[in-house]
């Protein structure tokens, strides 16, 4: 075991720290902080904690153990020589991943006050005019919507602006018997839309940093699959629901009437800020797409990209722009940066090297079994867990691997942000966004228990990850 341990060791490059060094008891020890890390975030509403709070907590312990077991490298932080000067930096510092930090913040702060021009409520009322009422047109609608929102804002946003036109919406047209079914493939959607770009998901920005893959591959990659499975899940959905068009004149006809009393401009405070809000978001998304090409950005790197353009929205609110300050999820920040202290220690602790010897039957598989093996693998631990550390621990592990580290088009890659996202839809605490879309439908009156989400959600998700495996093989 020792031996095989100082192997992935060395591969993963942590040549001051083999294996040797590490009592298989301790590592062990680290193994089961780990899984109680898990447990205590599948079970995060059961005891009332958040995710910062949880994962905080476990990184105070394994930092301590980590400092009493010898395991972590103060004499390499303690004094860094910078502008001549010798400085101190505490040893959990360095293992943070702040571009993913900055990313996250600076396009949380970018979509929230783009929100404020009325830009997505706009696009939203305007897709359900034209589908003059008609059921089936307006699931299509609304699903290509969430995909599209889900990909450009993040899966919660997206649920929430979504999921709450739609209620209003059912309900204007006398459609509420059908609000079940589409609340519930919206939710599932989401974590499809997750899926369309880089930066759509934090799985996504995790692995895709760690494997080297640029924003317009992953979308290149992403597309043709998210095209696919959005089809297939809109479709499965209004076939389980029975959401079909409408057949009779009179019922077009008094449908028609009802959506055009929707108003798109009832969100839209100011026109200007209106056509600022939607300039700043093509550039956005231009900007992110082609950062790897730009001068000068493409060394600052997408953390830059996201705070820049979340700075120069908030000149538009300069005088009140702490109540954004506010709105934002320091809950989430403080769990990732928390989250990469704990995963620095179990790298130093072994036990990504243990995880890493546990998947080398799957990797030993070869390119054309294994990535499916490990995709189911993933989405069931998804499943269950919040998919982010399992997104960063398996894109450590595959990072260390030669053979695979080096190969941004690997399919191991793209069977852990696969599973990672669509694994979400097996149970309700499987995504931030599912989470939301059960609730949404409990305000909504409906009854929607944990294990009938689970039956209801079933072949939806199963049918998702086929098509995944599929996809895996075809693009080999």
């Amino acid at each position: 075991m020792k031996d095989l341990l100082a192997e992935i060791s060395t591969a993963i490059g942590h040549a001051d720290y083999h294996a040797s060094e590490v009592s298989t008891s301790v590592t062990y020890f680290f193994v089961g902080l780990l899984v109680v890390m898990i447990v205590c975030l599948a079970l995060e509403e059961k005891i009332h904690a958040k995710k910062s709070v949880i994962v905080g907590g476990i990184a105070l312990v394994a930092l301590f153990f980590g400092t009493w077991f010898e395991l972590l490298p103060f004499a390499d932080v303690k004094a860094l020589p910078i502008g001549g000067h010798e400085i101190s930096i505490p040893v959990y510092i360095p293992g943070v991943d702040w571009e993913v930090i900055a990313i996250i913040l600076g396009s949380s702060l970018f979509v929230d006050v783009t929100s404020k021009s009325g830009l997505f409520t706009w696009v939203a009322v305007k897709l359900t005019k034209f589908s003059r009422g008609d059921p089936l047109y307006l699931l299509c609608l609304y699903g290509v919507m969430t995909v599209i929102f889900s990909a450009a804002l993040n899966n919660v946003t997206a649920m929430i602006i979504v999921g709450s036109l739609t209620g209003v919406s059912l309900k204007k047209l006398g459609q509420e018997d059908k609000l079940l079914g589409f609340l519930l493939v919206e939710g599932l959607l989401t974590n499809i839309g997750g899926l369309l770009t880089l930066i759509s998901s934090v799985p996504n920005i995790i692995v895709g940093s760690a494997a080297g893959i640029s924003f317009i591959d992953f979308f290149m990659k992403a597309a043709p699959y998210v095209v696919v499975a959005t089809i297939a899940t809109i479709a499965l959905g209004a076939k389980l629901f029975g959401i079909s068009r409408l057949r009779k004149e009179e019922e077009k006809a008094e449908a028609v009437q009802l959506v055009s009393g929707f108003d798109e401009k009832e969100g839209v405070e100011s026109t200007g800020f209106f056509f600022f809000g939607a300039i700043m978001m093509l550039l956005f998304i231009a900007t992110v797409a082609s950062a790897s090409q730009l001068p000068v950005i493409k060394d600052l790197g997408l953390g830059y990209v996201a705070l820049a353009f979340g700075g120069i929205m908030l000149f538009r609110f300069k005088a009140t722009a702490d109540r954004f300050y506010k709105a934002i999820d320091w809950d989430l920040l403080a769990f990732f940066a928390c989250l990469f202290a704990v995963i620095n220690v179990m790298e130093h602790a072994q036990v990504l090297a243990l995880i890493g010897t546990w998947l080398s039957p799957i990797i030993g598989m070869g390119e054309v079994s294994g990535p499916s093996f490990l995709l189911v693998a993933a989405a069931g631990a998804s499943s269950v867990t919040d998919n982010i550390p399992l997104a960063a621990m398996l894109a450590k592990i595959l990072g260390g691997m030669p053979e695979i580290s080096g190969a941004p088009d690997s399919p191991f890659w793209w069977a852990v942000i696969f599973g990672a996202n669509l694994g979400g839809n097996l149970t309700p605490i499987g995504s931030a966004s599912t989470l939301v879309a059960v609730t949404i439908i409990h305000k909504q009156g409906l009854r929607l228990p944990f294990a009938t989400f689970v039956k209801t959600a079933l072949p939806y998700a199963m049918l998702q990850l086929v098509l995944a495996a599929v996809y895996l093989l075809l693009v080999n």
